[in-house]
């Protein structure tokens, strides 16, 4: 079972495939299944040309597996990787050229 435990929108800096990118959306999210469970950070980011366009492009989408291991979801872990979730993201960003504006979000956080 796949879970967003955390899921927000932020304004960004970025170009991927000549194309700039001025949002990101930022998640924590948990895969359970057979006893194993894994937890990932991934940062996407997408034109957002306008207030209404939230499109989601796939082509700079980054990806790191934070967590994995036997065992279930555990809310005090969790509540560990988000302390972690801002360097790990921004680590992300980083590797691609691309930077993440903390101080400006573009919705409230969900968390799951």
């Amino acid at each position: 079972m796949v879970i967003d435990v955390y899921e927000q929108y932020f304004r960004a800096r970025a170009e991927f495939s000549s194309v700039p990118r001025r949002a990101a959306v930022v998640k924590l999210t948990s895969d359970s299944g057979a006893g194993q469970i894994r937890y990932t950070v991934s940062v996407n980011f997408f034109p957002f040309r306008d207030e209404e366009d939230y499109s989601i492009s796939y082509d700079a989408y980054f990806e790191k597996e934070i967590y994995s291991a036997k065992g279930r979801r555990s809310k005090k872990r969790e509540k560990g990787f988000l302390t972690e979730l801002r360097p790990q993201a921004d680590a992300l960003a980083a590797e691609n050229g691309a930077e993440i504006l903390w101080d400006e979000p573009l919705r409230d956080a969900r968390l799951g």
